[in-house]
Formats: C-alpha cells, sequence, structure tokens
C-alpha cells in the first residue's frame, strides 16, 4: 500500500513537473480556443498581408529576422520595438534583411488588443521600412475563444509567399498537430516549386529535446509526413513553442527551435548566399 502510494505521488510530481516546463502555460485558456479545421477555412481571408506581399524579390543574397514567443500581454511587448531599430540600423548600412517572420505566441492571450500592438506599433513601422512582416500562429494566439480576433485582423494562419528565388511556407501547428488537409496542401505545393531555397515556419516543434519537453507535434504519424514531405527539398523549417534552443537534422533539412524573445530578447538572423544558408542566434 505504501508502495503503490508512492508511485502515485511520484508520478503527480513527474506530472507537475512537464506542466511547468511547458511553454508559457495557461491551462484555462486552451479549454476556449479553436480548433484546426475552423481556422483552415479562412486560408484564402488575408487582412493583414498584402498582395505585393507574397511576391518578393529576393536575389540569391539576402538575410531574415526569426523571432518566435513574444508574448504581447496587455500591450507590453517586452522590448520588441528594439526589432525597429535593428531593421533601420541595417537600412542605413548593409540593406540586406528583407523580411521578418514571428513564430507563434505573439500574444499571451490573443484579442483584439494585443493583436493590434503587434500589428500597430511593430509590424507597420517595420514594414514601413520595406520588409514584409509574416505572422505564424500559435496556441496562445487563439486562447479565450480569440481566434475571431486574428482571424478579421491578420487572417489566414497557413499560406505561401512566393520570390524569385525563394519560396516560404507558413504552416498552422497551433493546436499541435497540422491535419491531413494541411499537410497534403503542403505537398502539392512543395511539389510546384521551383525555387532554390525553401523555408517553413510553424509554431510546435517537431522534436523534443528530452524526457521532460512536451512541446511537440503530437502525433508521430504526422511528423513522419512531413519529415518525408521535405527530405531535400526545404533548406531548414523554423519552429518555437518549446522556449528552448535545440536542432535536429533529417534527409538533408535543418529542423531549428530556439528561445522565447518574451524572456531572453534572443532572435534568429539567417544570411542566404548563392553559397548556402546560414543562420545565428543574436540578442536584442
Amino acid at each position: 500500500m505504501v508502495k503503490s502510494k508512492r508511485s502515485f505521488l511520484l508520478i503527480i510530481f513527474l506530472t507537475c513537473f512537464i506542466l511547468i516546463n511547458s511553454c508559457h502555460i495557461d491551462w484555462l485558456g486552451a479549454f476556449y480556443s479553436s480548433n484546426i479545421d475552423e481556422r483552415l477555412a479562412e486560408r484564402d481571408n488575408f487582412h493583414f498581408l498584402t498582395p505585393a506581399d507574397f511576391m518578393l524579390t529576393l536575389g540569391s543574397d539576402y538575410q531574415f529576422l526569426v523571432i518566435t514567443d513574444t508574448h504581447i500581454e496587455d500591450g507590453d511587448t517586452f522590448g520588441l520595438e528594439g526589432i525597429i531599430g535593428l531593421i533601420e540600423a541595417d537600412k542605413a548600412n548593409e540593406d540586406k534583411i528583407r523580411f521578418a517572420v514571428f513564430l507563434g505566441d505573439i500574444t499571451q492571450f490573443g484579442g483584439d488588443k494585443d493583436i493590434g500592438v503587434f500589428i500597430d506599433n511593430i509590424t507597420e513601422p517595420i514594414r514601413n521600412l520595406g520588409v514584409p512582416c509574416y505572422p505564424v500562429i500559435g496556441n496562445h494566439d487563439f486562447y479565450f475563444s480569440s481566434w475571431p480576433s486574428w482571424r478579421d485582423k491578420i487572417g489566414s494562419t497557413m499560406y505561401k509567399v512566393n520570390s524569385d528565388t525563394t519560396t516560404l511556407f507558413i504552416l498552422d501547428s497551433g493546436n499541435a498537430f497540422f491535419g491531413k488537409d494541411q499537410l497534403d496542401w503542403l505537398e502539392r505545393e512543395l511539389e510546384k516549386t521551383t525555387s532554390d531555397r525553401v523555408f517553413v515556419f510553424t509554431h510546435n516543434s517537431l522534436f523534443i529535446n528530452g524526457p521532460v519537453d512536451m512541446q511537440q507535434v503530437t502525433d508521430t504519424r504526422e511528423r513522419a509526413r512531413i519529415v518525408s514531405i521535405l527530405r531535400n527539398r526545404c533548406d531548414i523549417m523554423f519552429m518555437g513553442h518549446s522556449h528552448k534552443r535545440f536542432y535536429s537534422e533529417v534527409g538533408n533539412v535543418k529542423y531549428v527551435s530556439f528561445e522565447d524573445f518574451h524572456s531572453t530578447k534572443i532572435y534568429c538572423l539567417v544570411t542566404v548566399t548563392p553559397s548556402g544558408v546560414s543562420y545565428e542566434f543574436k540578442k536584442l
């Protein structure tokens, strides 16, 4: 009996430990979130992105920024405005940064106010500098039934961006899976792609870094399928959610997760040249 009680307590402890180490969790909010089918039904609706954002001219020598898990809360951006200054400095010198991607959990609780802050205070100044911004939806962005705010202010959570040399795929993994419909779309669109470079962006990680991590796509069959789809066809898949930095490589594709901006001020600078692709993590 004592042994059984100890085992029960150990299970409770391990469960609590795993939950505490999960992604900036608000469990109550998770019960009031949307499902992927209703989000993918809006795949052709765009309010934030313009037609020009879908046809870039990049060439073979450029840079872009990737920022994840900013968790804007009650109007507080936690210093995210610093990205604007970073791009301004680049414009005055090298002028190599051509676009920026925000990898989900842009807000802490979703809603009109914080999505509005992201659009008005962060991305509009960046876009005014000639640098398009591409948002990825994360689980926090539709907490507390706030999906309509994203839907009406940003729109589609799954889309493709073309350029002369590069294709970007934005995927919705906010519920920790992609769904057959989305992966079918990715496979079809990737087969059409003739770009020299392909980058994929989503919120949830495909892989975990250790036995106590939960932050990954939950369906192992989906993980196997997306790895198969991207094999030898993609340069890097960028992921957030875990608030941790780790790296995998499968089928000549790099899978990269890294720290949240909210608490670390870390961002990723990706450099593309004719000879290859590299990336480095920097602190604002």
